[in-house]
């Protein structure tokens, strides 16, 4: 398809494309600078715990080279042998190679991390096509491990030279000094010249890391359909969210519609805005709101008002106050208590007035006491 080709994969990966990809074991990794880590700390490990190991091994080869009459006769003297070797030598010997399984640790997971995929454990039969094999042999891939390859050698073999042209006096010396003291020498010269020629693969990781990362950002590369593609399964397709969001408006305000016949009171702007107003002590310690709307929806609440014969009083300012500072089911602010309580007491009265048990109540002050901060 068009979309999957390559000239069109111009989006950075996505944090989604790059967590999935890491689940399969898909991540930057660079061999070089794995190869590089346990050459160097098996170069570092001779000039640290190589001596020891010289030292050990001349021990061997003083007990082993040592024989009298008696040996010749003794049937367990080979395992004796044997065991002595193993704990003379077992000391070093564990020493570096510990060093060297910790480096080699250490060095494959600075590019990408320690990262576990059960999914790259799997088997994959594509793997077994023959014609993916010869992609792969003869791909750019493959020639970017060939000129790595060929650098390399070319990187080694130069470096060995230099080396051998510096120290080759120190090398011609050795065969005039005398035993145990040249081997002590011989060791330390090993490992000076063996910790270079391990430095120099050095120059082959520095080129390779940043490769392997950039190689890796564009294998995960993604057309812009692909990220449109992924938005749309991760946050949903958005025609369909905004249906969704509308259907759960008309839910609610179904919902808030249902709660204005219980309503003590509806104030009104009276045109624009609508607040249904209930005092209920057993739910609430201070009046709060059960349904408030603009424009139509103010309307429909008016009307739904009338028809049930919830009172309706018209207060332009208390009506947008509540109406800008107040949520659905949340109780009204601190400071409007007094001009809603006015409001409430005139309702009462009206009602009493109306069963013919009070006077009628003086009509309700235009002043009612509204803060200036919650004035809109």
């Amino acid at each position: 398809m068009a979309d999957d080709s390559d000239a069109e994969k111009t989006e950075d990966p996505t944090a989604k494309r790059q967590e999935d990809a890491r689940k399969k074991g898909q991540i930057a990794r660079s061999k070089e600078l794995g190869t590089t880590g346990v050459l160097v700390a098996a170069a570092a490990s001779l000039l640290m715990f190589g001596e020891g190991l010289a030292i050990a091994l001349m021990n061997v080869m003083k007990s082993q080279f040592t024989l009298d009459r008696d040996d010749m006769y003794d049937s367990t003297k080979t395992f004796k042998a044997m065991g002595e070797i193993i704990s003379e030598i077992s000391m070093p010997m564990f020493a570096i190679f510990a060093f060297i399984l910790l480096a080699a640790f250490v060095a494959n997971s600075l590019l990408g991390g320690i990262n576990f995929s059960w999914q790259a454990m799997a088997p994959k039969l594509n793997k077994m096509s023959p014609a993916k094999g010869f992609k792969r042999m003869f791909g750019s891939q493959a020639l970017v491990e060939l000129i790595k390859s060929i650098l390399k050698v070319a990187v080694v073999a130069f470096v060995g030279i230099m080396l051998i042209k510096i120290y080759i006096h120190d090398i011609l010396y050795l065969s005039i000094q005398d035993l145990p003291g040249n081997t002590h020498e011989a060791t330390l010269l090993l490992a000076w010249i063996f910790m270079g020629l391990c430095c120099s693969t050095l120059v082959i990781a520095m080129v390779d890391v940043p490769f392997q990362i950039w190689n890796h950002n564009k294998q995960l590369k993604m057309s812009k359909q692909e990220v449109k593609d992924e938005y749309k399964s991760t946050e949903g397709n958005p025609e369909i969210k905004g249906r969704i969001r509308q259907t759960q408006r008309e839910i609610s305000q179904r919902r808030m519609m249902k709660e204005v016949p219980n309503a003590d009171v509806v104030v009104t702007n009276p045109t624009h805005y609508s607040v249904a107003i209930k005092y209920d002590v057993n739910k609430s310690m201070a009046p709060y709101v059960v349904a408030k709307g603009a424009d139509l929806m103010a309307m429909q609440i008016r009307k739904i008002a009338k028809e049930k014969e919830v009172p309706i009083v018209i207060t332009p300012l208390l009506t947008r106050s509540i109406y800008y500072t107040t949520d659905l089911n949340q109780e009204i602010p601190e400071q409007l208590f007094v001009a809603v309580a006015q409001v409430l007491a005139y309702v009462y009265q009206l009602d009493l007035y109306n069963k013919g048990k009070g006077s009628k109540p003086k009509d309700l002050s235009r002043n009612l006491p509204i803060p200036t901060e919650l004035r809109h």
